[in-house]
């Protein structure tokens, strides 16, 4: 069930998103899979962002959760931090956000992917899923392009 959101904060995380929809613009154009995340202050300070760099850096771990959590640096505290992601995340970006308590995640989408969203949601974060079309497309279109890369990324064997 989608957790209740007032009408300036539906506006504040939309302006977050554009944030983490650039970075994934940015995956795109360095030839990397599209996904950008960025992560703030309830309040909408931006701390860091980043995008999945896995085929630019050859790193299977920086998913764009990862590399904006990286960018951030050491917090005292991750439990009153928004978590911005254009896609739900994935098992792996679910586990660092349940592990370090990222108090609420902002999807731009989860029709592409359903990742961890259900999971976080049983585990006490917050999750908001604004069903951006934008993000939609810009996942989709890459998916029907690369299919054995976007399968690499979620850890699917390619159709046989």
């Amino acid at each position: 069930m989608p957790d209740p959101v007032s009408h300036s904060e539906d506006s504040l995380f939309q302006q977050m998103l554009t944030v983490a929809f650039k970075e994934a613009q940015q995956g795109l154009a360095e030839g990397g899979i599209p996904i950008g995340a960025a992560l703030f202050t309830q309040q909408g300070q931006l701390l860091s962002s980043g995008h999945n760099r896995r085929v630019q850096d050859g790193d299977p771990s920086i998913h764009g959760e990862t590399d904006a959590f990286r960018r951030a640096g050491r917090q005292v505290s991750y439990r009153n931090l928004v978590m911005v992601t254009t896609l739900a995340p994935c098992w792996y970006c679910s586990g660092l956000i349940r592990q370090f308590r990222i108090g609420t995640l902002v999807v731009g989408e989860s029709r592409n992917f359903q990742g961890g969203v259900a999971w976080l949601r049983e585990n006490g974060i917050r999750v908001i899923d604004l069903d951006s079309q934008e993000c939609v497309d810009l996942l989709s279109g890459y998916i029907a392009a690369h299919p054995e890369i976007w399968n690499e990324d979620i850890g699917e064997l390619p159709p046989a």
